[in-house]
């Protein structure tokens, strides 16, 4: 599957905001957001007034970006989310959260959702004993999230785990740190997502 391959902090720098896809150097001042807080590109200290549909393709892309999915994924999603019960925007964040790779980062095993998706499709995790290598797997209340234990000894795995020992996961994830072992509680709902999304906008966008 295709993937974006150039700088990542270009990505952010167009956003204009962190979207933390380089793990620890985005809390660092090496981060380019704050030593260039402008977009990319000749004109990007100029650009003008953004559009009602700027605005919509802006978040939409934004959303994207930070859970690392692909245009042809991303619209799959919303037309997932759109025949579920309740507010399709909210319908898709709770997807996007949903997914193994972001799981796993919210967990504190990776430092960016890149990372998490890498250890993933390596196979180092564990769905209700079975394993997983597919990062847009979406998990479900109830399931039971291991990190395999050969795995546990990995420098890159320990490091991160070290890291995040402050980051608490969301309530919709049950872990248990002396396992390494996580359980669904229930889907993840709006108030549990802290990504400064406008879920709204994409949903006007794709209402189009």
């Amino acid at each position: 599957m295709a993937r974006y391959t150039d700088a990542v902090c270009r990505l952010c720098r167009r956003e204009g905001q962190k979207l933390f896809l380089k793990g620890d150097r985005c809390y660092t001042d090496k981060c380019s957001v704050g030593r260039r807080s402008y977009a990319p590109g000749q004109h990007g200290q100029g650009r003008s007034k953004v559009s009602e549909y700027g605005s919509q393709l802006r978040e939409k892309q934004k959303a994207r970006r930070y859970y690392g999915v692909l245009e042809s994924q991303f619209r799959g999603y919303f037309e997932l989310a759109s025949k579920r019960k309740g507010q399709t925007g909210e319908n898709l964040l709770s997807i996007l959260e949903s997914r193994l790779d972001n799981v796993v980062y919210r967990l504190g095993f990776a430092m960016s959702r890149a990372e998490a998706r890498q250890l993933v499709r390596h196979g180092h995790f564990t769905v209700n004993g079975h394993k997983v290598n597919i990062p847009s797997y979406l998990v479900k209340p109830g399931e039971v999230i291991t990190l395999k234990e050969k795995s546990r000894d990995l420098d890159k795995i320990k490091s991160s785990i070290e890291t995040n020992s402050f980051r608490q996961p969301p309530k919709w994830l049950d872990l248990d740190k002396n396992t390494l072992t996580a359980r669904v509680v229930a889907l993840p709902a709006k108030e549990d997502i802290d990504l400064p999304i406008e879920e709204h906008l994409i949903v006007e966008l794709y209402s189009k």
